[in-house]
């Protein structure tokens, strides 16, 4: 498939495509198998590219879209969607640095549009403060470039990126600078461990990182920012990115789980005949799932849309953020456990999606903004900050 031949105003999944997938979804999660088959299929079908402009041979789906299309991806198969959405947060946060006037991620446009694999080198064992601070060493090489060396954990789609986000601290200047750049494959000097072995979103492949000293040329480094919290366009498009289309994932999450729940209940009967179905107990649980599920969609499709449409939130901007992703992924664990409760015993096996479901879900509270992080952001954004 070529690019013109997808470079259109919008992009759905094939539902054949879908179907597929769906159906490797158990084989990769049993195998603890990075989810290869998926993305030559999705790559093959424009999807590296659906938020690239279409003129440049992208389908230009904004971030409201593109997390339409992740809770749609995450209904068929949670882990290549969360994997693979480690890309798309790239793509829309070039995309939101773009709208507000700045170009100093246009490489990642490049790069997507020439359906290269983007994938992120920030998270760092104790490291808290994620964006705002690094225990990784970022030296320059004295020709504008740096070396860095440190290690970073939870590194998804291991296997198979093509560019690694990475970012380290200079401390060689007055003050220490927090530095951005982009690391190729040929480039060498990385090195994943094969330590992915977890209870759930296993096909991610997310492996612990080791960067040994690799070299990031200065055209390739886009960012020096000083350490501490700031609202830098590189902080904002990656956070909002980050965090909207990481909770669309359990919002598909949640939905599935309703799904199942229904399909389930409809194909049962009590001992006297009476459907499942039919149990008010039954009937008032399947609607406080339903309910729950529509509440976060809309949340996190609200807060993409202004995202998309520039709207001047001012300091709401991370309150609204990290809240939403925290909602979106304690109601999704909520609704599956309470999903696997309607069902019954039969949800227990270990082979049943629902199941699986189960263990992929409590992943959430893993991804920044943690719980605890997001209640003290929003405490801090209304009583004011400690001390």
């Amino acid at each position: 498939m070529t690019k013109a031949n997808t470079a259109a105003a919008g992009w759905t999944a094939p539902e054949d495509l879908l179907d597929r997938i769906a159906g490797r979804a158990p084989g990769y999660d049993a195998a603890n198998a990075f989810c290869t088959e998926d993305l030559d299929e999705l790559r093959a079908a424009g999807y590296l590219r659906i938020g690239v402009p279409v003129e440049r041979g992208g389908s230009g789906l904004g971030l409201a879209a593109t997390s339409a299309v992740q809770r749609r991806l995450a209904q068929a198969a949670p882990a290549t969607a969360l994997g693979l959405g480690m890309h798309q947060v790239w793509v829309q946060a070039a995309r939101a640095v773009t709208a507000r006037g700045e170009s100093f991620l246009q490489a990642v446009t490049d790069h997507a549009s020439d359906d290269h694999l983007l994938a992120f080198g920030v998270s760092e064992p104790g490291n808290d403060a994620v964006l705002f601070d690094s225990s990784t060493t970022a030296e320059p090489d004295g020709d504008g470039g740096y070396r860095f060396t440190g290690t970073k954990v939870f590194t998804s789609l291991a296997p198979a990126w093509d560019v690694l986000s990475v970012f380290g601290k200079d401390e060689t200047g007055p003050e220490p600078r927090l530095v951005h750049g982009f690391v190729l494959r040929a480039d060498g000097d990385v090195e994943h461990l094969d330590d992915w072995d977890t209870l759930g979103m296993r096909a991610t492949q997310s492996r612990t990182t080791k960067l040994h000293g690799v070299r990031v040329p200065a055209e390739r480094i886009v960012r020096s920012l000083p350490v501490g919290p700031n609202q830098d366009p590189l902080v904002f498009g990656v956070f909002a990115a980050f965090e909207l289309l990481i909770a669309s994932v359990y919002v598909g999450i949640a939905s599935r789980a309703v799904s199942l729940a229904v399909s389930a209940v409809q194909s049962r009967a009590s001992l006297d005949g009476t459907p499942r179905s039919e149990d008010p107990d039954v009937r008032r649980t399947i609607a406080d799932l339903r309910g729950a599920v529509d509440a976060i969609e809309l949340q996190v499709s609200s807060l993409a849309r202004s995202v998309d449409e520039l709207d001047d939130l001012g300091a709401r901007w991370f309150p609204l953020l990290v809240g939403t992703k925290a909602r979106a992924v304690d109601t999704a664990q909520h609704v599956v456990d309470e999903a696997m409760r309607v069902v019954g015993g039969g949800a227990y096996r270990a082979g049943g999606e629902l199941a699986r479901l189960a263990r992929d879900v409590r992943a959430g509270q893993y991804h920044p903004s943690s719980r605890d992080s997001a209640a003290r952001t929003i405490a801090a954004s209304v009583l004011g900050p400690l001390g």
